[in-house]
Parts: structure tokens; sequence; C-alpha cells
């Protein structure tokens, strides 16, 4: 019976020793296949710094077992161990490598330190370690918001003969035309030469939304119209495509909808843009897998502003309550969301909370405006470079020029002597030689000319830009003014208010029209000043009131100095004319007349209103409004007349 247990025992034993070596022979075997799936391991393989330098910028998947760090800290074990052999090619490979690892774990700063490092070392890099140093850089500096960095990485990738755009960099620096200039120049051949749907859809998509950073509301909604309907017949047309395609196809139309629902929203179609960004919230939740994006707490906003104006107050803090303020979240969303809220308890009331939400928006605001002064500051040092480059260009055309008028001397010669030397079979050659010059150098000053048209375009764009974002910082002031109105009490102190508010706005019309014109040095006044009265008009008219302004600039145009002082005297007399000469009429006529004979323009202004009192002295009146129109009459070197007539009274001066 011993035995028997004995024998029992040392079987089981037997048979478990078995069972725990096959199993160790299977950890073994699973762990080298890992091992050998492992892209660190690959790479440890490698004995030549060179070619492991290859293989790491080769590989899309670095870290499909090991993770980040482990390469981190193999790689600066490589590091030390090529600093001992004093093998600087090999620390420099393994430090563009470390730095890259730096950028994919989240490190920007050390990456990009790390980066500057060794390009400081520009002269003892090899052109391909200089690439990827350059390429890395770039994404360093895009993740840090350095936009000029970034700006001169990319042009020396340019002068290594890298295929780089510029224009997502200028669309960061705030110069959206001269993004959107960029980025037909390099789309648009592929797009003509293109049938792709999607590819099409994505480009006018893109456009549409410079267009509408930049104001230019219309045409930007044309442009994401047409991106619709090219995402619709591509998802019409190709049937066959996989989940992955349909989503990103899918998640490319709510972006189109997002931006059709902002294009309404500007318009003040509000009951419109709502479906629109409902359907880009929805793609955008799609796309993000449930995460908590920027892209649907800015499309939350939207739809929160939109039931805000149409009353809807109850939706419009349904949806401002679904937004959560945390570190992931950019200012400018933060800044639209304190906007909102102020404008939610206003209109629902609640005065203490609106101010609380308002202090908290302008302290943002403030330090949102100071990044973009910087951008500003930014985008001024790109302006000068393009100067530059204009100021050389123009020394080129000169010289290009006077290389031109030599050619034509020379031709001269040349035809004068192919009679007499037409025996001389070296005169001949020369002859020839001389002519494919002279045709190389016509390309040559086609070309330059070319250079030179695009160069002045895009110093229009540029000028556009400067008078577009006055115009947006006199709006600003506006509507701060408005808000303040809102909150104060004394009429006094709200009609001071209402009469800066309408001189801001009068400014304000002088830059848009500007930016709205071919020409950027002159306004034309009948176009101004039309705007200007409808402005005024739709704030004072009463129903009923049948008061016609009659206007005659139409063949006076004036430049910003002296139209500002115009616009501003104009003011000041129509919103005077609606407030107390046809305080209690229904019907009237203003007279505007502003022309121009030889060198000196004649400005006069007449109402049929009930006139000015019979003591009435400009001088003396003590009216700020008098005051300012004789100060801007000064300023214009004239002196302003009133005469006082059976019906009204008439405004009139002479200036230069």
């Amino acid at each position: 019976m011993n035995n028997r247990v004995v024998l029992f025992y040392f079987r089981k034993k037997t048979i478990a020793i078995a069972t725990l070596l096959l199993l160790t022979v299977a950890i073994f075997a699973q762990h080298k296949t890992f091992e050998e799936e492992d892209p660190l391991y690959e790479f440890l393989e490698i004995e030549n710094e060179s070619a492991r330098f290859d293989y790491f910028f080769s590989v899309e998947q670095h870290y499909k077992i090991s993770s980040a760090y482990t390469w981190i800290e193999v790689v600066n074990k490589s590091i030390a161990l090529a600093e001992e052999k004093n093998d600087s090619e090999a620390v420099i490979k393994y430090k563009t490598i470390l730095m890259r690892l730096y950028y994919d774990v989240g490190n920007y700063d050390k990456g990009a330190l790390i980066g500057e490092l060794l390009y400081d070392e520009e002269k003892k890099l090899d052109v391909k370690v200089k690439i990827q140093i350059l390429y890395t850089l770039d994404l360093l500096y895009k993740e840090l918001q350095i936009y000029d960095k970034q700006l001169e990485v990319r042009r020396a990738l340019k002068s290594l003969g890298e295929k780089i755009v510029l224009y997502d960099v200028y669309a960061e620096l705030g110069l959206y035309r001269q993004a959107m200039m960029e980025y037909v120049i390099t789309n648009q051949s592929k797009l003509a030469s293109s049938n792709d749907k999607y590819f099409s859809a994505n480009y006018y998509n893109d456009l549409g939304a410079y267009l509408l950073k930049d104001g230019s509301i219309y045409t930007a909604y044309k442009n994401i119209k047409t991106a619709h309907e090219e995402i619709t017949k591509y998802l019409i047309v190709n049937r066959d495509l996989s989940v992955d395609e349909f989503n990103e196809a899918i998640y490319l139309k709510g972006k189109i909808e997002s931006n059709l629902g902002k294009c309404k929203m500007f318009q003040n179609k509000f009951d419109e843009a709502i479906s629109y960004l409902e359907a880009g919230v929805s793609a955008s939740k799609i796309h993000d897998k449930g995460k908590y994006s920027n892209t649907i707490v800015g499309l939350w906003e939207s739809l929160a502003e939109c039931h805000l104006e149409l009353g809807n107050l109850e939706l419009a803090q349904t949806y401002l309550d679904s937004i959560v303020l945390d570190q992931k979240i950019v200012k400018s969303n933060i800044v639209n969301y304190n906007r909102l809220r102020a404008n939610f308890h206003l209109k629902d009331s609640n005065p203490d909370s609106a101010s609380l939400y308002f202090k908290k928006y302008v302290k943002l605001k403030d330090s949102l405006d100071y990044s973009s002064r910087k951008k500003q500051l930014l985008s001024l040092l790109v302006q000068f470079d393009l100067d530059n480059q204009k100021e050389t260009i123009e020394k080129q055309r000169r010289n290009l020029e006077k290389n031109r008028t030599e050619i034509l001397a020379r031709e001269k010669t040349i035809y004068l002597s192919v009679s007499a030397l037409i025996l001389c079979f070296l005169s001949v050659i020369g002859l020839i030689v001389a002519y494919v010059r002279s045709i190389k150098n016509k390309r040559l000053i086609e070309n330059q000319k070319k250079i030179i048209e695009n160069s002045l375009t895009e110093k229009d764009s540029l000028l556009k830009e400067i008078h577009h974002r006055v115009k947006n910082n006199l709006q600003v002031v506006s509507s701060l003014l408005s808000i303040q109105t809102k909150n104060t009490k004394s009429k006094a102190a709200i009609a001071a208010l209402e009469e800066g508010k309408s001189r801001v706005k009068a400014m304000a019309l002088i830059h848009q029209k500007l930016y709205q014109n071919e020409d950027l040095s002159v306004i034309k006044m009948q176009e101004y000043i039309e705007s200007l009265g409808a402005s005024i008009q739709s704030v004072y008219k009463t129903s009923g009131s049948k008061i016609k302004l009659h206007i005659n600039a139409s063949s006076t145009d004036l430049d910003v100095d002296r139209a500002i002082p115009i616009g501003l005297i104009l003011n000041e007399l129509i919103s005077n004319s609606f407030k107390y000469a046809f305080e209690n009429h229904t019907e009237g006529n203003i007279y505007i007349s502003l022309l121009k004979n030889n060198d000196q323009y004649y400005f006069e202004y007449k109402d049929d209103g009930v006139g000015l009192p019979e003591n009435f002295d400009a001088k003396t009146s003590g009216s700020m409004g008098m005051t300012l129109i004789g100060r801007l009459a000064n300023q214009l070197r004239s002196s302003l007349h009133i005469d006082k007539e059976s019906h009204g009274v008439r405004f009139w001066f002479n200036f230069h």
C-alpha cells in the first residue's frame, strides 16, 4: 500500500515538472515573438547608427509594444555611448531621433531646445539629417504657437527643395487673404485636373472658411455651398466606400454644414443656421468618438447664440450648461462663453450675474487681444519681409529694363551686320547665339513682370486686411459702448454714449468702404453718404415718417484724411435734423451737396425743418455737436457758415 502511494506521488510530480517545462518553453517562445514584432527590438538589432536613423524615420508605428518612454531611455543610452567614443555624427543622429520622441510624448519645449541646439551646428549637418530636424521643429513650433520661427523653418525647407506650403502659418498669423491666395495657387492645378469630388468639396470648404474669417460672408457662402453640393455627389456616386472612408466623408459634410450655419448666423438668419449647426455637432461627435473637443464646444456656443437671438432662453441655457471649461478648451472659446453667459443673464433680467460674466469676458478678451497683437507684430514682420522682396524685385526689374535696352541696341547692330557678314560662318554663329540669348532675356523679363504684378496684388490684399482690422476694432468699441449703455441709468449718459457710438460707426464705415473699394486710396463719397444716411435714418425714423435725403456727390472722391471729418460732420448734422428739425414732423427733406470745382471742394447741407432759434449763436451755444462741427471744418482749413432760412437751416463751407 505504501509503495503504491509513493509511486502515485512520483508520477504526479513528474507530470507537474513536465507541464512547467512546457509552459516555460511556450512563454519563452511567445516573448521571443513579441520581441521580433517590436520596432524597438528591430532598432537595437541594427548596428550602424545611419541605418538606425533611416529605420526610425521610415517606421510608422513605433510604439506597438514598447512605449515612447522606453524608446527615450534606449536612445539616451545610445547617445552616452556615442559621446564616450567621440562620434559626433552618431550623437547628432540619435539626438534628432530623441527630439522626435519628445514631440510624441508632448514635451515640446525640450524637443525644441534639442532641435535648436542641433541646428546651430548647421554646417556640420548632413542634408538628410537637417531635413528631419527642420520637419520636427516645424511640428514643435506649431504646438508651441511660435509662428515666426515656424515660418523660418518652412522657408529653410523650401530652400532645400522640399515641397512645403505657408498658407496654414499665414492663417495662424491672421493673414487670411495671403493664406487664401497661396492655398489657391497650391491646389488649383490639382482641382482642375482631378474629378475627385471629395477633394473638391474639401477645397471649396477650406476656401470658404478663409473667406469667412476675412469677413467676405457672401463669397464664403457661395464657396461653402459648392462644397456641400460636391460632398453630396461624392456620397451618392461612391456606394462601395469602406467604413473609414464613409465616416471621413460624413465628418467633412458635417464641417461644411457647420460653416454654412456660421454664414447664416452672420446674415442674421438664426433660425436657418440651427439645423446646419446641429448637423455639424452630430458629425463631430461621431468623428471624435465621444471625446469632448473644442470643435463641439464652438458649435454649442454658436447654437446658444442663435437661440438667444431668437428668444429661446431655455434652449440657449441648455447648450451653455453643456459646456465644461477646462484646460483643453481654447481661450477664444472661453471668451465667447463668458460673452454669451453675460448676454443670457441680461435677457433673463439678471444684471448682477451678467455683470460678473461681462467682467470675466473683458479680462480674458484683453489677454486674447494681447495674443492677437503679438500675431499682428508677426504679420508686420512678414509684411516687412514681403516689402524687402518687392524692393529686390523692383531693382531686378530696373536692371532688366536696362538689359532690355542694351539687347535692343545689340539686335539693331546684329541686323545691320547680317547683310555684310552673310558669308562669314563664325559671324553667323555669333548672331544666332546673340539672338537666342535675347529670347531668353525677354522670357526672363516677362517672368519678372508677372512676379511684380503678383507682389502688387499681395500688397493690395494686405492693405485691405489693415482697413478691415481697423473697421473690426471700431465695431468692438461700438459694441462695448452698447453694453455700457444697457448698464447705465442716467439719460444724459445714455445720450452721450449713443452719440459716441454713432461717431465711431461713421469712422468704421470709412474703413469698410476703403477695403471694399478696388482703389484703396480714395472713397466714393456718394456711396458713403448714402450708407451713412441710411444708418442714421434707421435709428431715428419712426412709423409714418417720410424724411427724404437728397444727395449730390456722385462725382466726388476723397482720401481718408478728408473723408473722416466730412463723415463726422454729416453724422452730427443728420442726427440733429432728425432729433430737432423734424421732431414733430412726418415729412421733410435733407439736401446734401459735395462738389468739386478745379482744386476746391464745396460742401452744403440744408433741411426744411423748424430751423434754428432766433438768438442761436454757434460759438456761444455750448453744444458739443456744433463745437465738433466747427473744429472739424477748421481741420479741413475752412470756416463753417450758417444761414438761417425761412424754412430750415443751411450749413456750408469750401475746402481744398
